[in-house]
Protein backbone atom coordinates (compact mmCIF):
# COMPACT_ATOMS: atom_id res chain seq x y z
CA UNK A 1 0.00 0.00 0.00
CA UNK A 2 1.47 3.53 -1.04
CA UNK A 3 1.77 5.48 2.47
CA UNK A 4 0.18 8.71 3.18
CA UNK A 5 3.24 10.59 4.30
CA UNK A 6 4.20 11.49 1.00
CA UNK A 7 6.72 14.00 0.80
CA UNK A 8 5.73 17.29 -0.92
CA UNK A 9 7.65 18.61 -4.05
CA UNK A 10 8.55 21.91 -3.15
CA UNK A 11 11.84 24.64 -3.64
CA UNK A 12 14.05 27.15 -1.80
CA UNK A 13 14.83 27.04 2.31
CA UNK A 14 12.54 26.35 4.81
CA UNK A 15 13.54 29.13 7.24
CA UNK A 16 13.04 28.17 11.01
CA UNK A 17 11.59 30.73 13.91
CA UNK A 18 15.28 31.71 14.68
CA UNK A 19 15.94 32.97 11.53
CA UNK A 20 18.49 30.38 10.13
CA UNK A 21 17.82 28.60 6.75
CA UNK A 22 16.68 24.91 6.81
CA UNK A 23 19.29 23.75 4.15
CA UNK A 24 18.06 19.98 4.03
CA UNK A 25 15.60 17.72 5.85
CA UNK A 26 16.90 14.17 6.72
CA UNK A 27 14.45 11.76 7.40
CA UNK A 28 15.96 8.62 9.22
CA UNK A 29 14.26 5.46 9.18
CA UNK A 30 13.43 3.29 11.92
CA UNK A 31 12.51 -0.08 10.87
CA UNK A 32 12.14 -3.65 12.23
CA UNK A 33 15.55 -4.59 14.16
CA UNK A 34 17.03 -1.58 12.90
CA UNK A 35 20.22 -0.25 14.91
CA UNK A 36 18.55 2.51 17.09
CA UNK A 37 21.84 3.76 18.11
CA UNK A 38 22.72 4.80 14.39
CA UNK A 39 19.82 6.90 14.39
CA UNK A 40 20.58 8.71 17.61
CA UNK A 41 24.33 9.02 16.72
CA UNK A 42 22.92 10.96 12.85
CA UNK A 43 20.97 12.87 14.89
CA UNK A 44 23.49 14.28 17.04
CA UNK A 45 26.10 14.59 13.83
CA UNK A 46 23.36 16.26 12.46
CA UNK A 47 22.74 19.02 15.36
CA UNK A 48 26.79 19.42 16.16
CA UNK A 49 27.02 20.57 12.95
CA UNK A 50 23.92 22.71 12.26
CA UNK A 51 24.91 24.38 15.85
CA UNK A 52 28.33 25.32 14.46
CA UNK A 53 26.73 26.38 10.95
CA UNK A 54 24.36 28.70 13.21
CA UNK A 55 27.26 30.23 14.93
CA UNK A 56 30.01 31.19 12.26
CA UNK A 57 27.60 30.64 9.38
CA UNK A 58 26.58 34.10 6.99
CA UNK A 59 23.53 33.14 6.37
CA UNK A 60 23.20 30.50 10.03
CA UNK A 61 22.09 27.09 8.24
CA UNK A 62 20.44 24.45 9.97
CA UNK A 63 20.38 20.43 9.17
CA UNK A 64 16.09 19.44 10.05
CA UNK A 65 16.43 15.63 11.04
CA UNK A 66 13.32 13.75 11.24
CA UNK A 67 12.53 10.32 12.25
CA UNK A 68 10.00 7.99 10.50
CA UNK A 69 8.58 4.33 10.38
CA UNK A 70 6.15 2.12 9.33
CA UNK A 71 2.97 2.15 11.49
CA UNK A 72 -0.25 -0.32 11.37
CA UNK A 73 -3.82 1.26 11.19
CA UNK A 74 -6.99 -0.03 9.78
CA UNK A 75 -6.59 0.90 6.61
CA UNK A 76 -2.85 -0.73 6.66
CA UNK A 77 0.60 -0.02 7.20
CA UNK A 78 1.32 3.61 6.98
CA UNK A 79 4.83 5.45 7.37
CA UNK A 80 4.62 7.84 9.86
CA UNK A 81 6.82 11.22 11.58
CA UNK A 82 7.78 9.95 15.08
CA UNK A 83 10.28 13.06 15.68
CA UNK A 84 11.23 15.93 14.45
CA UNK A 85 13.44 19.03 15.19
CA UNK A 86 11.07 21.17 13.39
CA UNK A 87 7.93 19.99 13.93
CA UNK A 88 6.09 23.52 12.37
CA UNK A 89 7.48 23.31 8.92
CA UNK A 90 6.02 21.34 6.20
CA UNK A 91 7.75 17.93 5.32
CA UNK A 92 10.46 18.27 2.33
CA UNK A 93 12.96 15.40 2.84
CA UNK A 94 15.71 15.79 0.42
CA UNK A 95 17.48 12.70 1.99
CA UNK A 96 16.11 9.23 3.90
CA UNK A 97 19.01 7.30 5.42
CA UNK A 98 18.44 3.70 5.95
CA UNK A 99 20.49 2.43 9.28
CA UNK A 100 22.17 -0.78 9.74
CA UNK A 101 20.38 -3.71 11.01
CA UNK A 102 20.86 -5.52 13.72
CA UNK A 103 19.93 -8.93 12.52
CA UNK A 104 21.51 -10.64 9.69
CA UNK A 105 20.36 -10.47 6.26
CA UNK A 106 18.13 -13.82 6.03
CA UNK A 107 16.15 -12.61 9.00
CA UNK A 108 15.14 -9.17 8.19
CA UNK A 109 11.58 -8.95 6.95
CA UNK A 110 10.71 -7.05 3.64
CA UNK A 111 7.48 -4.58 4.21
CA UNK A 112 5.95 -3.18 1.33
CA UNK A 113 4.51 -0.09 3.25
CA UNK A 114 8.22 0.84 3.50
CA UNK A 115 9.81 -0.12 0.10
CA UNK A 116 6.94 1.64 -1.53
CA UNK A 117 7.70 5.24 0.16
CA UNK A 118 10.92 4.56 -0.71
CA UNK A 119 10.26 4.62 -4.58
CA UNK A 120 7.95 7.55 -3.80
CA UNK A 121 10.61 9.37 -2.30
CA UNK A 122 12.52 8.62 -5.10
CA UNK A 123 10.44 9.98 -7.70
CA UNK A 124 10.66 13.04 -6.13
CA UNK A 125 14.11 13.59 -6.22
CA UNK A 126 14.72 12.31 -2.77
CA UNK A 127 18.49 11.20 -1.66
CA UNK A 128 18.41 8.20 -0.73
CA UNK A 129 21.09 6.21 1.48
CA UNK A 130 21.57 2.97 3.60
CA UNK A 131 24.00 1.77 5.56
CA UNK A 132 25.67 -2.14 5.73
CA UNK A 133 22.76 -4.29 6.00
CA UNK A 134 20.24 -1.14 5.25
CA UNK A 135 21.48 -1.91 1.86
CA UNK A 136 19.43 -4.82 1.57
CA UNK A 137 15.96 -2.31 2.43
CA UNK A 138 17.05 -0.31 -0.45
CA UNK A 139 17.87 -2.78 -2.76
CA UNK A 140 14.31 -3.87 -2.73
CA UNK A 141 13.12 -1.23 -4.41
CA UNK A 142 15.56 -2.10 -6.94
CA UNK A 143 17.08 1.69 -7.17
CA UNK A 144 20.01 0.16 -6.75
CA UNK A 145 19.80 -1.70 -10.23
CA UNK A 146 22.46 -1.59 -12.80
CA UNK A 147 24.61 0.53 -9.94
CA UNK A 148 27.52 0.47 -7.66
CA UNK A 149 26.33 -0.33 -3.81
CA UNK A 150 28.45 -1.07 -1.00
CA UNK A 151 27.26 -3.36 2.11
CA UNK A 152 29.27 -5.01 5.03
CA UNK A 153 31.92 -7.47 3.51
CA UNK A 154 29.80 -10.35 5.76
CA UNK A 155 26.69 -9.30 3.53
CA UNK A 156 27.94 -8.57 0.16
CA UNK A 157 28.01 -12.13 -1.63
CA UNK A 158 24.33 -12.41 -0.35
CA UNK A 159 23.67 -8.96 -1.38
CA UNK A 160 25.11 -10.05 -5.03
CA UNK A 161 23.23 -13.23 -5.09
CA UNK A 162 19.25 -11.49 -3.92
CA UNK A 163 19.96 -8.45 -6.48
CA UNK A 164 22.54 -9.70 -9.32
CA UNK A 165 21.63 -6.30 -11.26
CA UNK A 166 23.21 -4.47 -8.48
CA UNK A 167 26.81 -3.95 -8.69
CA UNK A 168 28.47 -4.35 -4.98
CA UNK A 169 31.62 -3.73 -4.35
CA UNK A 170 32.83 -4.31 -0.90
CA UNK A 171 35.90 -2.50 -0.49
CA UNK A 172 34.27 0.64 -0.35
CA UNK A 173 33.60 2.50 3.09
CA UNK A 174 31.33 4.98 0.95
CA UNK A 175 29.79 4.82 -2.48
CA UNK A 176 28.48 8.55 -3.36
CA UNK A 177 26.62 8.39 -6.19
CA UNK A 178 25.22 11.91 -5.78
CA UNK A 179 21.54 10.57 -5.81
CA UNK A 180 22.01 7.41 -4.16
CA UNK A 181 24.94 6.74 -1.26
CA UNK A 182 25.44 3.22 0.48
CA UNK A 183 28.05 2.64 3.00
CA UNK A 184 29.46 -0.45 4.23
CA UNK A 185 30.18 -1.36 8.21
CA UNK A 186 27.85 -1.13 10.84
CA UNK A 187 29.71 2.18 12.31
CA UNK A 188 29.77 3.43 8.59
CA UNK A 189 26.86 5.91 9.22
CA UNK A 190 29.27 7.95 11.06
CA UNK A 191 31.04 8.24 7.59
CA UNK A 192 28.06 8.54 5.71
CA UNK A 193 26.97 11.83 8.57
CA UNK A 194 29.88 13.67 7.68
CA UNK A 195 29.52 13.07 3.94
CA UNK A 196 26.21 14.40 4.02
CA UNK A 197 27.60 17.42 6.32
CA UNK A 198 30.02 18.26 3.57
CA UNK A 199 27.75 18.11 0.89
CA UNK A 200 24.94 20.33 2.94
CA UNK A 201 27.13 22.68 4.97
CA UNK A 202 30.82 22.68 3.53
CA UNK A 203 33.76 21.28 4.18
CA UNK A 204 34.99 23.57 7.00
CA UNK A 205 31.51 22.47 9.52
CA UNK A 206 32.17 19.13 8.60
CA UNK A 207 35.95 18.94 9.93
CA UNK A 208 34.86 20.75 13.15
CA UNK A 209 32.10 18.01 13.52
CA UNK A 210 34.62 15.49 12.74
CA UNK A 211 36.43 16.60 15.53
CA UNK A 212 33.59 17.49 17.73
CA UNK A 213 32.88 13.70 17.68
CA UNK A 214 36.42 12.83 17.69
CA UNK A 215 36.56 10.78 14.05
CA UNK A 216 38.32 10.94 10.69
CA UNK A 217 36.59 12.85 7.83
CA UNK A 218 35.80 10.75 5.01
CA UNK A 219 37.43 12.63 3.02
CA UNK A 220 40.07 15.60 3.04
CA UNK A 221 38.05 18.39 1.25
CA UNK A 222 39.32 22.31 0.01
CA UNK A 223 37.11 24.45 -1.31
CA UNK A 224 38.30 24.77 -4.63
CA UNK A 225 37.47 21.09 -5.48
CA UNK A 226 33.83 21.71 -4.74
CA UNK A 227 31.54 18.73 -4.81
CA UNK A 228 28.77 18.16 -7.40
CA UNK A 229 25.80 18.29 -5.92
CA UNK A 230 22.55 17.85 -8.43
CA UNK A 231 19.26 18.93 -8.70
CA UNK A 232 16.57 16.46 -8.12
CA UNK A 233 13.40 18.26 -6.54
CA UNK A 234 12.71 20.23 -9.87
CA UNK A 235 9.25 18.68 -10.09
CA UNK A 236 10.06 16.99 -13.82
CA UNK A 237 10.17 13.45 -13.56
CA UNK A 238 10.79 12.55 -17.11
CA UNK A 239 13.98 14.46 -16.67
CA UNK A 240 15.14 12.74 -13.24
CA UNK A 241 14.81 9.68 -14.95
CA UNK A 242 17.37 10.67 -17.54
CA UNK A 243 19.59 12.02 -14.50
CA UNK A 244 19.01 7.97 -12.99
CA UNK A 245 20.12 6.70 -16.12
CA UNK A 246 22.68 9.12 -16.91
CA UNK A 247 24.53 8.08 -13.01
CA UNK A 248 24.01 4.24 -13.58
CA UNK A 249 25.60 4.64 -16.80
CA UNK A 250 28.54 7.14 -17.14
CA UNK A 251 31.13 4.81 -18.45
CA UNK A 252 28.80 4.33 -21.40
CA UNK A 253 28.55 6.72 -24.34
CA UNK A 254 25.85 9.03 -23.54
CA UNK A 255 24.66 11.34 -26.56
CA UNK A 256 21.98 13.86 -26.66
CA UNK A 257 20.09 12.01 -29.29
CA UNK A 258 19.83 8.28 -27.38
CA UNK A 259 18.95 10.32 -24.37
CA UNK A 260 16.01 11.95 -25.81
CA UNK A 261 14.97 8.36 -27.42
CA UNK A 262 15.13 6.97 -24.31
CA UNK A 263 13.23 9.82 -22.92
CA UNK A 264 10.88 9.75 -25.90
CA UNK A 265 11.06 13.21 -26.84
CA UNK A 266 12.94 15.33 -29.64
CA UNK A 267 16.86 16.24 -28.69
CA UNK A 268 15.64 19.98 -28.38
CA UNK A 269 12.94 19.64 -26.21
CA UNK A 270 15.01 17.27 -23.76
CA UNK A 271 17.84 19.78 -23.90
CA UNK A 272 15.34 23.24 -23.06
CA UNK A 273 13.84 20.80 -19.97
CA UNK A 274 16.83 19.49 -18.91
CA UNK A 275 18.38 22.66 -18.73
CA UNK A 276 15.78 24.49 -17.15
CA UNK A 277 15.44 21.48 -14.76
CA UNK A 278 19.47 21.03 -13.59
CA UNK A 279 21.02 24.19 -14.50
CA UNK A 280 22.99 22.68 -17.20
CA UNK A 281 23.22 21.18 -20.56
CA UNK A 282 23.11 17.39 -20.62
CA UNK A 283 26.63 17.59 -21.89
CA UNK A 284 27.93 20.10 -19.20
CA UNK A 285 25.95 17.34 -16.50
CA UNK A 286 27.40 14.16 -18.01
CA UNK A 287 30.88 15.72 -18.06
CA UNK A 288 30.69 17.00 -14.35
CA UNK A 289 29.28 13.80 -12.78
CA UNK A 290 31.90 11.79 -14.45
CA UNK A 291 34.71 13.90 -12.72
CA UNK A 292 32.48 13.68 -9.75
CA UNK A 293 33.18 9.90 -10.14
CA UNK A 294 36.70 9.61 -11.51
CA UNK A 295 37.88 11.78 -8.20
CA UNK A 296 36.01 9.32 -6.32
CA UNK A 297 37.90 6.59 -8.11
CA UNK A 298 41.64 8.50 -7.75
CA UNK A 299 40.89 8.62 -4.03
CA UNK A 300 40.09 4.94 -3.71
CA UNK A 301 41.46 2.98 -6.06
CA UNK A 302 45.18 2.70 -7.54
CA UNK A 303 43.99 1.90 -11.00
CA UNK A 304 45.73 4.12 -13.28
CA UNK A 305 44.40 7.37 -14.65
CA UNK A 306 43.97 5.41 -18.05
CA UNK A 307 42.05 3.12 -16.49
CA UNK A 308 40.07 5.63 -14.51
CA UNK A 309 39.44 7.52 -17.57
CA UNK A 310 37.94 4.70 -19.33
CA UNK A 311 35.70 3.68 -16.39
CA UNK A 312 33.95 7.16 -16.73
CA UNK A 313 33.38 7.02 -19.99
CA UNK A 314 36.39 8.73 -21.49
CA UNK A 315 38.42 6.45 -24.29
CA UNK A 316 40.60 9.63 -25.09
CA UNK A 317 42.98 10.19 -22.16
CA UNK A 318 44.37 13.27 -23.05
CA UNK A 319 40.84 14.59 -23.05
CA UNK A 320 40.10 13.45 -19.97
CA UNK A 321 43.13 14.99 -18.13
CA UNK A 322 42.45 17.66 -19.97
CA UNK A 323 39.05 18.32 -18.58
CA UNK A 324 39.95 16.91 -15.36
CA UNK A 325 42.28 19.93 -14.61
CA UNK A 326 39.98 22.49 -16.25
CA UNK A 327 37.72 21.31 -13.64
CA UNK A 328 39.58 20.74 -10.29
CA UNK A 329 42.56 23.11 -11.23
CA UNK A 330 45.26 19.79 -11.15
CA UNK A 331 45.60 16.82 -13.15
CA UNK A 332 44.75 13.57 -12.68
CA UNK A 333 48.11 12.68 -10.78
CA UNK A 334 48.07 15.40 -8.77
CA UNK A 335 44.84 15.12 -7.24
CA UNK A 336 45.93 11.50 -6.58
CA UNK A 337 48.81 12.75 -4.65
CA UNK A 338 46.60 14.79 -2.76
CA UNK A 339 43.69 12.81 -1.53
CA UNK A 340 44.48 9.57 -2.01
CA UNK A 341 43.41 7.34 0.34
CA UNK A 342 43.98 3.70 -0.97
CA UNK A 343 47.57 4.80 -1.52
CA UNK A 344 48.04 5.67 1.98
CA UNK A 345 47.07 2.50 3.21
CA UNK A 346 49.36 0.66 0.68
CA UNK A 347 51.84 2.63 2.51
CA UNK A 348 50.93 2.08 6.12
CA UNK A 349 50.98 -1.83 4.93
Amino acid sequence: MTPTAMTPTATGPHVDATGARVVAEVGLLEYADCQVSAIHGLRDIFRVASEHAVETGDPPSVIRVSTWSVTATDDGPVMECTSDTHPDLEHRLSHVIIPPSLVVPELMKSVDALTDWLVGLRSEGTTLCAVCAGVFVLAETHLLDSRDATTHWAFAEELARRHPDVRVDASRMVIDDLDIVTAAGILAWVDLGLTLVDRMLGPSVMLHTARFVLADPPRRQQSLYQEFTPRLQHGDADIREVQAHLHANLHEPLSVEDLARRAAMHPRTLQRRFKQATGLTTTEYVQTARIAKARETLELTTDSVAEVARSVGYLDVSNFRRLFQRATGVTPSEYRNRFSIASRVNERE
